[in-house]
């Protein structure tokens, strides 16, 4: 049986407080009429962005060069940003998601898929102990199999943890559209690990 998507519990490091929103908002507005206000949201969420760029290759200095360009694209067309109810990462995924896109269409060598045991097993719960080896090769080369928006739907929600929310605003998604999505990926991969345990 799989994990039930929907309701697994997300990472409290991308939860925000409505009054976290709200101080984040004023920086926001601050950096809108002086770029120099920008530094608090490039502190803040610098080591994030670059997680999630040198998760997806084996890089580092290209994803430094990556992380620079979607904090570079954030601060020229901050005017643009749109406040929707979560935190201004969100954002900034969405430019880095954009931009790691296209590094992949230019070079699809450097797209890696990174997880560890933990992150699998929040993908299929059932999955006994001492099996686990087992299954992490078939559930690694079947995730690196999807089509490359069905991966970054898994690695949001499993390999970080994130909420519905603020994945269906990286995947420019609706809310119900990213669960959907996700239900069909993992019917699939169950049937997949059903046919390999018979």
């Amino acid at each position: 049986m799989l994990l039930d998507a929907v309701h697994m519990e997300f990472s409290p490091r991308y939860h925000h407080t409505a009054d976290m929103l709200l101080d984040e908002q004023m920086i926001i507005e601050a950096a809108k009429q002086n770029p120099e206000h920008f530094g608090p949201l490039y502190d803040k969420y610098y080591k994030q962005i670059f997680g999630y760029v040198y998760q997806r290759m084996d890089d580092k200095d290209t994803a430094f060069d990556l992380t620079a360009q979607v904090f570079l694209k954030a601060l020229t067309n901050i005017e643009k940003y749109e406040y929707k109810g979560v935190p201004f990462a969100s954002w900034l995924y969405r430019i880095a998601h954009s931009e790691v896109m296209q590094l992949f269409r230019n070079n699809s060598k450097l797209r890696t898929v990174n997880a560890d045991i933990s992150d699998l097993r929040n993908i299929c719960e059932e999955v006994e102990e001492e099996y686990m080896e087992q299954y992490k090769g078939i559930l690694m080369t079947v995730i690196k199999d999807l089509p490359e928006d069905e991966l970054q739907l898994i690695e949001l929600r499993f390999f970080e943890k994130r909420p519905f929310k603020e994945i269906a605003e990286i995947l420019n998604l609706t809310e119900t559209n990213a669960k959907v999505k996700l239900y069909r990926i993992l019917e699939r991969v169950k049937k997949t690990l059903t046919k390999t345990s018979k």
